[in-house]
């Protein structure tokens, strides 16, 4: 079966593992990233390399967007469609916020070419094994179009609606983990002073009723954090988190929703971001109060 040339636009943690999924499948792929040098996995694997996204553009039938937040969005897709791009279909999988899904989408429209937003849950592993969640914004007949690609990404595609939706879904879905996080670090804070191991508490934690699955299948890599053994490998970066939680607060205000919660858990990553848990994985943020009232004996 010969395949399309595809290009993925972003080699950071994501891009990269989507990048590597679709090469896996037969697929024919081309990169572009800011830094040439995170393309070089990729190349060794297979891939060609752009010079630059209008290129990747020009070049490729299908280019996906896999970028950190909206200013990058908006700055690459500037790029980007300084190459021809009638007739092709942009896929943008970044997390970022509605209105700039929007914006970006009439872009593309007025260039020639069909958008849809296609933003996913799930970290490196599941996009590696293409079982990603996405959330897609966009009408139907890009929808069928994205489709062949996205059923190589995810293992379930949920269409939300109109373009902005998928954006709005994947926001939602993101917000109950990250307030999570931030809240676990507030219970681990009553407890530091108690005679239970960082492997008892984090088991324990894992049973509760409001646990959510993420903390089951880590529990593991918790009490190593607490006990100060090893740091969880990155999954879902904290400066990710508190980008998400920024994006979340804008929305809520668009809709003229009280988001008390979630202005509180960004409040919250933020303080902690510059310093403390930087580009670690958002897990890290759990650990703070427990380590603070444990003081060096953590």
């Amino acid at each position: 079966m010969t395949h399309a040339l595809i290009g993925v636009c972003g080699m950071g943690r994501m891009g990269a593992a989507m990048a590597e999924r679709l090469l896996f499948t037969g697929h024919k792929v081309m990169v572009w990233n800011r830094d040439p040098a995170r393309c070089a996995p990729l190349v060794a694997a297979g891939a060609t390399m752009a010079e630059t996204p209008a290129d990747l553009m020009a070049a490729c039938d299908t280019i996906i967007t896999m970028l950190f937040d909206g200013a990058a969005v908006e700055a690459v897709y500037q790029r980007l469609l300084q190459g021809d791009a009638r007739g092709k279909l942009v896929i943008e999988m970044s997390t970022i916020g509605p209105e700039t899904c929007r914006a970006v989408a009439q872009k593309v429209h007025a260039a020639g070419a069909d958008f849809i937003e296609c933003p996913v849950g799930g970290t490196i592993g599941p996009a590696r094994d293409g079982k990603l969640l996405g959330l897609v914004g966009g009408t139907p007949a890009a929808l069928a179009r994205a489709r062949p690609v996205l059923e190589q990404l995810c293992r379930r595609i949920e269409h939300a609606g109109p373009v902005g939706a998928g954006a709005q879904l994947k926001l939602a879905v993101n917000l109950p983990l990250l307030v999570y996080w931030q809240a676990l670090g507030e219970a681990m804070g009553l407890v530091a002073d108690l005679e239970m191991t960082p492997d008892q508490l984090a088991d324990l934690m894992a049973d509760t009723s409001g646990a959510p699955m993420a903390i089951k299948h880590r529990a593991g890599d918790l009490a190593a954090l607490l006990a100060g053994r090893a740091e969880p490998a990155v999954g879902f970066e904290a400066r990710g988190a508190e980008k998400d939680l920024r994006e979340m607060a804008v929305l809520s205000a668009a809709l003229g929703l009280d988001t008390p919660v979630t202005r509180a858990a960004r409040d919250a990553f933020s303080a902690a971001l510059p310093e403390q848990i930087g580009g670690r994985d958002a897990m890290t943020i759990a650990a703070l109060n427990w380590q603070k009232a444990r003081g060096p004996q953590a």
